[in-house]
């Protein structure tokens, strides 16, 4: 279940971020994490920051601190899933040893969450919120 350090692959593909995205989800202050199974043993992460949040040298260093808190963290990813850390803007000023502890807290989440079609507002299988069984 738990992979030794430094075993994980990193997702490059949007499908794979896309696939992600449809999967378990948790919040932090300084990022958001989403999970989903995946096919392969090895654990995918994935990094994101949208434009909203700043100019590239903020994205890029947010992004930095988040892979640096996710090899700090690499024994506690499960294998079989894919992960993606959208990142905020609280990750540049957010202290590491608590970046790299919610991490922690994250991944936990997401494994003892719900399955993501129990969330709330999530569409039915024919699309429309408002339609009953």
């Amino acid at each position: 279940m738990v992979q030794s350090q430094g075993a994980l692959r990193r997702l490059k593909q949007r499908s794979q971020f896309l696939k992600a995205a449809r999967g378990n989800r948790a919040g932090r202050p300084a990022f958001g994490l989403q999970a989903i199974a995946a096919d392969e043993a090895i654990p995918g992460v994935g990094f994101t920051v949208t434009k909203k949040i700043g100019n590239s040298p903020e994205r890029n260093r947010i992004k930095r601190r988040l892979r640096a808190a996710v090899t700090m963290c690499a024994s506690d990813f499960v294998s079989g899933h894919d992960y993606v850390l959208v990142g905020r803007r609280e990750a540049l000023s957010e202290p590491f040893a608590r970046l790299v502890k919610d991490v922690s807290h994250a991944i936990a989440k997401v494994h003892t969450a719900k399955p993501s079609s129990a969330r709330p507002g999530a569409t039915s299988a024919s699309g429309d919120r408002n339609s009953r069984p």
